[in-house]
């Protein structure tokens, strides 16, 4: 772990006595357990600050320094989808809002927990400074993102901050978890409070565990399964925990069911196991296909979008499989966009979190089964036997997609590897999930620039374990999120960062040659406005110049794995790095494209 003690450390605590109110902020989140404050400085929190620095030291919670908020966003959402705790992240009032906005929405498509500060005014126009304090003043900030956070508000007085920060805390850590914004007056920061004032007990206000299933629904759920002769489990957004991990495992084996992951979510479950359909890809593979249109039963443990995947599948066939649709991720939506997606079938529905529902189903099938499990061990699907493996790749070639993925597959041998991101061309039957650390999932809003500060937060997170995290991103992505690789200098948090790099934004060259086939026009012409050449960024060395040793760019198969191994002895060492691969354009499994 890299000792953050030793960046920003207070020359003295000046007035360690609580007597502010953005010290009541301050101490609140100290006792929610927040560690990291991911943050670009504001003057519309400058009370606020200073609480975290001269009131608490600058520790429990650390301020994290980031170059631009959209960053600070994704650094607690990198921190949120490998721990499943929440980090704070800290926003200038409405321009730092504004910035973050992206940020703020794909944790929130993500259903990943965090708390958000922001600030605005002085309320008070009488405080306010001639033309700057007018023009960061809203009248209802919290209105720009309402609609993607969980809860939001801008508490009039300490006391009723104190009561904002506890209920903050149990909404966000309560399925389904997502972001949470507390904005503070600039003027009430800088207030001074009740020397009388009492804080809440934080420990008294926690969410409650999950809800169980009720007992008729699982029992139902249990016949099906029971009595299935083809079920089929579609695994999504679930937890990090090693328990759930296995207790999927055990359910599968159980009934014998074949089971669907994807590269949308992280994973969950062993894609070398011989129950795992297909490898994972942003639609279901062709083999997993087979199987789901043959269920007679399909479990769904928060699949990401079950209607549109069936849509894909079925088309307009009838789907005969009885559905058990388990989540709890309908109770989240406020309708700005639809993220909520089509609206899944279910012949048993079940608003509970998927993990204590295994756990349910567990106990009611081992009370229907006298030989312990269905499976018979045989492999029921497509679980390893790539087409191509890194024996066979040519080592003079250049570099493929694929490649990238075959080579990352050689080196983590004796490597314990967190994937925090991959790009769409990733080769997932190269490269096998066994852990559920081994894969993050991609962004849920599907935006750009957070490959970077959301790698630099699970970083952050793991450092102190026996995990190295890595993410492979696009050039694009990378270049829109590049000055985040500052907080990672300047923190040495140990993140390796492979640039994919095919100098395009590339799924739109495709996007463009599909139109232009549709309309009988030339296809040649789907690069123009897309290409990222003439010239070519050197992305290698602007991330020198921000502090993180580089190489590349990395040309051919023979060059590819020396140059992974010494990143990777690098950033085990306890330092980010970078590597610039210069990959042929194209993707492994083309993502499903758009009707006419």
């Amino acid at each position: 772990m890299p000792d953050l003690t030793r960046f920003d450390r207070p020359i003295n605590v000046g007035n360690p006595k609580m007597g502010w109110a953005s010290d009541v902020a301050a101490e609140m989140l100290r006792r929610m357990g927040i560690k990291y404050l991911s943050m670009n400085p504001g003057a519309s929190y400058r009370g606020f600050h200073d609480s975290i620095v001269n009131y608490l030291g600058n520790d429990d919670p650390q301020m994290i320094l980031c170059l631009h908020e959209d960053h600070a966003v994704h650094i607690a959402q990198g921190y949120a989808k490998a721990t499943d705790e929440p980090m704070g992240c800290i926003l200038h009032s409405n321009v730092g809002l504004l910035h973050g906005m992206m940020g703020i929405f794909n944790a929130w498509c993500n259903r990943v927990p965090m708390v958000v500060m922001g600030a605005t005014g002085p309320v008070d126009v009488m405080k306010r400074r001639p033309w700057i304090d007018w023009i960061h003043t809203a009248k209802d900030q919290g209105a720009l993102i309402r609609n993607f956070v969980k809860y939001d508000d801008e508490p009039r007085s300490a006391q009723a901050l104190a009561e904002t920060m506890v209920r903050v805390n149990k909404t966000i850590r309560t399925a389904p978890t997502a972001p949470a914004y507390v904005c503070l007056d600039a003027g009430l920061q800088e207030s001074e409070i009740d020397p009388e004032m009492k804080l809440p007990d934080v420990s008294r206000f926690l969410p409650p565990p999950p809800t169980p299933a009720p007992q008729q629904s699982v029992d139902e759920a249990a016949d099906l399964l029971v009595k299935a002769k083809n079920p089929v489990i579609l695994m999504g957004r679930l937890k990090r925990e090693e328990k759930g991990w296995n207790n999927r495992i055990k359910l599968a084996e159980l009934v014998g069911a074949g089971v669907a992951t994807d590269m949308k979510t992280g994973a969950a479950f062993p894609t070398d196991h011989p129950l795992h359909l297909a490898p994972p890809s942003n639609r279901p593979r062709e083999e997993a296909e087979l199987e789901i249109k043959n269920a007679d039963v399909i479990l769904d443990l928060n699949w990401v979008d079950l209607a549109g995947t069936f849509k894909l599948i079925f088309g307009r066939d009838e789907i005969n499989a009885k559905v058990i649709h388990v989540s709890m991720d309908s109770m989240i939506h406020n309708g700005w966009t639809t993220d909520h997606m089509g609206m899944p079938i279910g012949d048993i529905t079940m608003l509970a979190e998927p993990e204590p529902v295994v756990e349910q189903l567990i106990e009611a099938i081992e009370n229907r089964l006298s030989d312990g499990s269905r499976w018979d061990g045989k492999n029921k699907g497509r679980t390893a036997n790539p087409d191509t493996t890194y024996e066979m790749l040519d080592q003079n070639d250049s570099i493929s997609v694929e490649a990238v993925t075959l080579c990352m597959n050689e080196v983590r041998k004796g490597r314990n590897l967190t994937l925090t991101n991959v790009t769409i061309g990733w080769a997932a039957d190269g490269y096998h999930f066994t852990h559920p650390l081994d894969y993050l999932g991609n962004d849920g809003g599907g935006g750009l620039a957070s490959g970077t500060g959301t790698a630099i937060g699970a970083g952050l997170a793991l450092a102190d374990t026996d995990r190295t995290v890595v993410a492979v991103l696009g050039d694009g992505d990378t270049m829109q999120g590049s000055s985040s690789l500052w907080t990672a200098a300047h923190y040495s948090i140990p993140v390796l960062f492979v640039i994919s790099n095919n100098r395009s934004n590339f799924n739109d060259e495709i996007h463009q040659e599909t139109v232009a086939k549709m309309r009988d026009r030339p296809v040649e012409n789907r690069w123009i406005g897309q290409r990222i050449d003439d010239p070519t960024v050197s992305i290698e060395r602007y991330a020198a110049s921000l502090g993180v040793e580089s190489a590349g760019p990395i040309e051919t198969v023979k060059d590819l794995v020396p140059a992974l191994e010494h990143a990777l002895s690098v950033v085990e060492s306890g330092k980010p790095y970078l590597l610039n691969v210069h990959v042929d354009k194209g993707y492994a499994v083309p993502p499903p494209a758009r009707e006419a």
